[in-house]
């Protein structure tokens, strides 16, 4: 008896100092991840003035619009709030690897060496949202925003508007270009496959749809259809991508 309460001390006391060890690994990745985003903003704000008027405003200069400031102070909190989100871009595939060796220790030795081509990936397929959102969603977007409606309103944009919809567009797309990266981790986890992701392309149409008519903020159906395209394209690579996965695994 007393044995058996001796153990069960012992399980509880490991669990414990288990469980405090995932919170230090973690403290530890989150203040590493911390580290590398001051970094990187260290180093956007070294070149804010060209990364503001080269990169930045171009999308709506290009387009002919106008933009302004309304409130005060309003172009020092617009600088520090570009710096902070370009230095969160920059920093994303140092930030992933963090993660990544956070939940290492739960994975097989299989498992882990995919961790830094899943950093790598990720990393690609988020960036690649990104520039794709920036060259080519985006001047769409503005163009048909600083060409529609009459001529005796000026369209006069406020600057932090402005930011929010780039802020917007650019993370989307950042974000739905992981499809095929999630794909892989959820076929490797076993919870999707091919068959099933082909089963439910009609209704992935839809939500696809629905989704670009919720984060284009233009009510134009080009618009749209340029944000949706890619998505469909990722889905049928995310299909294919989980029909190898798990013909390997068959193997």
């Amino acid at each position: 008896m007393n044995s058996n309460i001796e153990q069960k001390e012992q399980l509880d006391e490991n669990s414990s100092m288990s469980f405090l060890k995932h919170i230090e690994e973690l403290r530890k990745r989150i203040i590493i991840s911390v580290i590398g985003i001051i970094v990187s903003c260290i180093v956007v704000a070294y070149f804010i003035s060209d990364l503001m008027n080269n990169i930045f405003l171009k999308p709506a200069l290009d387009s002919g619009m106008q933009l302004q400031n309304l409130i005060p102070f309003g172009q020092p909190f617009l600088y520090f709030k570009v710096i902070l989100a370009s230095g969160l871009i920059l920093s994303i595939p140092f930030t992933l690897y963090q993660f990544w060796l956070f939940i290492s220790p739960a994975l097989y030795k299989k498992e882990k060496k995919w961790i830094s081509k899943l950093t790598f990936f990720t990393s690609i397929c988020f960036l690649s949202g990104v520039i794709f959102s920036y060259f080519v969603l985006i001047p769409t977007m503005l163009n048909f925003a600083a060409s529609f409606g009459t001529e005796t309103i000026d369209n006069r944009i406020d600057i932090n508007a402005y930011f929010g919809f780039i802020s917007l567009i650019l993370i989307a797309a950042g974000v739905l270009f992981e499809l095929p990266v999630l794909s892989f981790v959820l076929t490797k986890m076993n919870l999707i496959n091919s068959k099933l992701l082909s089963k439910y392309r009609r209704h992935s149409i839809i939500v696809i749809l629905i989704l670009a008519a919720i984060l284009t903020p233009t009510p134009d159906p080009i618009s749209q259809l340029i944000f949706a395209a890619p998505i469909f394209l990722l889905y049928e690579l995310s299909i294919v991508i989980s029909w190898f996965v798990g013909k390997k695994k068959v193997i």
